[in-house]
């Protein structure tokens, strides 16, 4: 049973779990489960996604209710009217705030890419970071002599493929988890230390203005037990509204 975390006669939202897809791709034959289909099988109707989630990614993902109200609710996506707030644990100590603007070069998959432009230049594509909590451990690690974390907001302010995990990977605070862009020795210590082995990337909150009722709508996702935990371990808040 996905947990709804927000409904109204147009749009529907879920808390995506980590590991589930959106919806089906011939790239994950394997896969049974499917976020779209199971949404559909809950609420016993048709459900149209209007953004994506990356696989490994967790929280809040947005479905429309009708064809109609899918158009609608995407150029709002395309005007740039909906703000995506997302928290990443990172390696290192992050700066307070700091803001990226750093074209990005479309990834292509070689088997779902295999005909798409391979000279593509890059596109646009800014990100703000904040860094909300730091946490330090007092264990040596390669050439260093503890472990630093920290727990960043991220605000996108355009929508490129991986685009937060390139920006802090450029910044050199890749996320925890992250296969493509991080540091998969430390993904490992992670995993052996803290018991987790995901993608440490949560998408908190989607605002924007509702189409039709012009009421402006915030919807959020909490985060998940095991990784509060995770946060109470290094020291920071327990409680969900803390990182909210």
């Amino acid at each position: 049973m996905l947990e709804i975390v927000y409904q109204d006669e147009n749009y529907v939202a879920i808390n995506k779990p980590s590991g589930l897809l959106v919806h089906r791709s011939f790239l994950d034959k394997r896969e049974t489960q499917f976020a779209m289909q199971m949404l559909r099988d809950q609420l016993g109707q048709h459900v149209f996604p209007v953004h994506r989630l990356d696989r490994p990614t967790s929280g809040v993902l947005l479905f429309a209710l009708s064809s109609q109200a899918a158009r609608d609710i995407n150029q709002v996506f395309i005007d740039g009217k909906i703000e995506k707030r997302y928290l990443a644990l990172v390696r290192g100590f992050a700066p307070e705030s700091v803001f990226v603007d750093k074209p990005l070069k479309e990834e292509l998959d070689k088997i779902a890419d295999k005909f798409a432009d391979q000279n593509k230049a890059p596109q646009e594509a800014q990100t703000q970071f904040n860094c909300l909590y730091q946490a330090s451990l007092p264990i040596e690690f390669g050439k260093y002599p503890s472990i630093r974390y920290s727990l960043i907001e991220c605000f996108p302010k355009t929508g490129r493929k991986h685009q937060i995990r390139r920006h802090l990977n450029h910044l050199s605070y890749p996320i925890i988890g992250d296969v493509n862009h991080g540091d998969n020795k430390h993904n490992h210590f992670f995993y052996e230390y803290f018991g987790a082995q995901r993608l440490m990337l949560f998408a908190t909150s989607l605002k924007f203005v509702h189409p039709y009722t012009q009421q402006n709508i915030t919807i959020r996702a909490n985060l998940a037990a095991s990784i509060l935990s995770i946060f109470e371990q290094l020291g920071w808040p327990t409680t969900q509204k803390d990182y909210a």
